[in-house]
C-alpha cells in the first residue's frame, strides 16, 4: 500500500518536472520561432533586390536596347530609302524625244465588260507607233465573239485567242509567253483587264525612261479605287505602303517587284532570261517573281507620273481580298535570299517598333502603380528610345505623306500616322497567320 502511494507520488512529481521542463523550454523554442521568422524576411528582401536586379539586368535593359535598335533600322529605312521616293525628280518629257514602238499586252479571261470599257481607252492613247494585244484565255463569256465581230473600229486592237489549258505552266504565264512570242515591237507595256489608265498619256509616260539605253524595265504605280469601308481602306494602305517599299528600293539599286497592272520592260529581258522557266509552275509571280530574278539596279527605272498611272477596281470582300494577300505570300517565299533578309528587316522592325512601344509602355505604367523608380541607366535608355520612336513616328508622317502626295494623293497625308499603326497590325497577324499555316501543314503531312 505504502509502496503504490510512493509511486503514484513518483509519477506525478514527474509530470511536474515535465511541465516545468516545458515552461522553461518555451520561451527559448519562441525566440527560436522569431529568429526563424525574421531570417525568412531577410531572405524575402533579399529575394526582391535579387529579382529586381535580374529584372534590370537581363529583361528591363535588353528590352529597351531592343526597342531603340529596331527603331533605329526603321530611321535608317525611313531616312535614306523612303526619302529618295519622297524627294525623286521626275525626268521632262519633250515632244521630240524618240517613241520606238510598243505593245500593250492584256491577258484576260472572261473579262467581257471590263474589255468594252478597257480597249477604247488603250486604242486612245496619244502615241506614235502602238498595238494593243488581248490574249483571250479560254472565256466563256462571250469575250472571244465581242473581240472577234466588236473591235475592228478600234485600229490598234488585235487580239489571240488560247484555247487549251497545259499542264507544265500556269495559265496566265503560258498566255503571257506566247503573247511576248507575238508582239510586234521590242516593248511591252502590261496591264489587266480591271485596270483604266489615268490619262491618253499613260502609255507616253510609262515608257520614257526607256530612253535611255542603259535601262530595260519601268516599274509603274497603280492605286486602288476609292470606295467606302475599312476593307478599301486597308486595301489602299498596304497598296500604297508596297509602292513606297518597291519604289524606294529600286531607287537604292535594289529593285525586288513590280505589279503587272503597270509594268513595261524589253523583250529581249524576257528571253535572255529563259522567261517564267524558273518558277513556271507556281501561280501567280508573272510580275513580281519575274522582276526579282530580272531587275537589277543599272537596268531598272521607276515612272512616278500621274498621267502614267493605272486605276484598277479594288476587291469587294474580305474573303476576295485575303486569297489575294495569300496568293501574294506564297509567291513571296521564292524571293531572292537577300530580298527576303531585307524585307524582313523592314518589315519586322516596323512591327516590333509598335510592339515594344506597347511592351514599354505597360511596364512604365506598372512601375508608376507601384511607387518604383527606374534606375539611371534605365532612365537613359527609356528617354533615348522614346526619342528616337517619337523622331521616327513623325519622319514617317512626313515622308510617307509627301509620297501619297505624289502618287496621286493615294492617301490623305493627316491620316498616316493610322497607316502607320494599321500596317503594324497588319503585318504583325499576316506572319502570325504565315506561321500557323506553315505549322499546320507540317502537322497534317505527319
Amino acid at each position: 500500500m505504502e509502496g503504490n502511494r510512493k509511486c503514484h507520488s513518483a509519477k506525478i512529481q514527474g509530470k511536474k518536472q515535465e511541465g516545468n521542463k516545458w515552461k522553461k523550454g518555451q520561451p527559448q523554442q519562441l525566440i527560436i520561432l522569431r529568429s526563424s521568422f525574421a531570417l525568412s524576411s531577410t531572405d524575402y528582401r533579399l529575394f526582391s533586390i535579387f529579382a529586381r536586379n535580374f529584372s534590370v539586368c537581363f529583361v528591363i535593359i535588353p528590352l529597351l536596347i531592343l526597342w531603340l535598335l529596331v527603331v533605329s533600322i526603321q530611321l535608317i529605312f525611313i531616312l535614306f530609302i523612303y526619302s529618295q521616293t519622297a524627294f525623286y525628280r521626275q525626268s521632262t518629257r519633250h515632244n521630240d524625244d524618240p517613241r520606238p514602238g510598243v505593245s500593250i499586252v492584256v491577258c484576260a479571261r472572261n473579262e467581257l465588260e471590263n474589255l468594252k470599257e478597257l480597249l477604247p481607252l488603250l486604242d486612245a492613247q496619244q502615241y506614235p507607233d502602238f498595238e494593243v494585244l488581248v490574249m483571250d484565255d479560254r472565256s466563256t463569256d462571250g469575250t472571244h465573239l465581242f473581240l472577234k465581230n466588236e473591235i475592228s473600229d478600234l485600229s490598234h486592237v488585235r487580239f489571240i485567242r488560247v484555247d487549251k489549258e497545259h499542264e507544265h505552266v500556269t495559265s496566265k504565264k503560258y498566255a503571257l509567253t506566247i503573247a511576248l512570242k507575238k508582239v510586234m515591237y521590242p516593248t511591252v507595256l502590261l496591264t489587266d483587264a480591271d485596270c483604266r489608265p489615268a490619262t491618253a498619256d499613260w502609255l507616253a509616260g510609262m515608257v520614257f525612261p526607256l530612253n535611255n539605253p542603259n535601262k530595260a524595265i519601268v516599274l509603274g504605280f497603280s492605286p486602288y479605287e476609292h470606295r467606302p469601308g475599312l476593307l478599301n481602306f486597308l486595301i489602299r494602305s498596304e497598296t500604297l505602303f508596297t509602292a513606297v517599299q518597291y519604289f524606294s528600293l529600286a531607287l537604292a539599286g535594289r529593285p525586288y517587284m513590280g505589279v503587272g497592272r503597270n509594268l513595261a520592260y524589253r523583250t529581249r529581258v524576257f528571253f535572255d532570261n529563259r522567261g517564267f522557266y524558273s518558277h513556271i509552275n507556281v501561280v501567280g509571280g508573272d510580275d513580281d517573281l519575274f522582276m526579282n530574278e530580272v531587275a537589277k539596279g543599272a537596268n531598272t527605272a521607276i515612272c512616278l507620273d500621274p498621267a502614267a498611272f493605272t486605276w484598277s477596281k479594288p476587291k469587294e470582300t474580305w474573303a476576295e481580298w485575303r486569297a489575294q494577300k495569300q496568293r501574294h505570300l506564297n509567291v513571296g517565299k521564292y524571293y531572292k535570299p537577300g530580298h527576303k533578309i531585307r524585307l524582313g528587316l523592314l518589315v519586322g522592325s516596323h512591327v516590333l517598333s509598335w510592339f515594344l512601344a506597347l511592351i514599354v509602355g505597360l511596364i512604365v505604367l506598372e512601375y508608376k502603380l507601384q511607387h518604383d523608380s527606374f534606375t539611371a541607366d534605365e532612365w537613359l535608355l527609356l528617354l533615348t528610345g522614346t526619342g528616337a520612336f517619337i523622331f521616327r513616328w513623325i519622319a514617317f508622317w512626313a515622308i510617307v505623306g509627301r509620297i501619297s502626295y505624289r502618287l496621286s494623293h493615294t492617301l490623305h497625308w493627316a491620316i498616316v500616322p493610322v497607316i502607320d499603326i494599321l500596317l503594324a497590325i497588319y503585318y504583325g497577324l499576316a506572319g502570325a497567320m504565315t506561321i500557323v499555316t506553315k505549322r499546320k501543314k507540317r502537322l497534317y503531312w505527319r
